[in-house]
């Protein structure tokens, strides 16, 4: 399994109906099988998800944000890694909003290292 306490992620691709950005920083921690991660930046004011890795490192989670607009906004994601060359990690995901439209989407994560 792998083991994601403590790295930090920014996303690199996303689709045109997501409300992330490349400013956008996920924090992530781990107990055991439990994900769960505090964001924020670009439209986000503050974002928070939580859910379940599997073996693989697959995870499955739930996650809620407010805007700078003042909207609230949730939805689910399943998230596939892929470990890097260098060792950080890329994470491919699919996701679709609860909340508005309920539309799908896919963005892509990449670790950042600190400097």
């Amino acid at each position: 399994m792998i083991d994601y306490d403590g790295r930090v992620f920014r996303p690199v691709s996303l689709s045109p109906n997501g409300t992330v950005s490349t400013e956008t920083v996920f924090v992530y921690r781990q107990r055991r099988r439990v994900i769960t991660s505090a964001y924020q930046g670009g439209d986000i004011v503050a974002g928070h998800l939580i859910g379940l890795v599997d073996a693989e490192g697959n995870l499955d989670f739930r996650y809620h944000q407010l805007t700078v607009e003042g909207e609230l906004q949730a939805g689910s994601c399943h998230s596939t890694p892929e470990v890097l060359e260098d060792g950080r990690i890329r994470l491919h995901e699919s996701w679709q909003w609860s909340t508005g439209d309920r539309s799908t989407g896919t963005s892509t994560l990449e670790e950042v290292r600190p400097d």
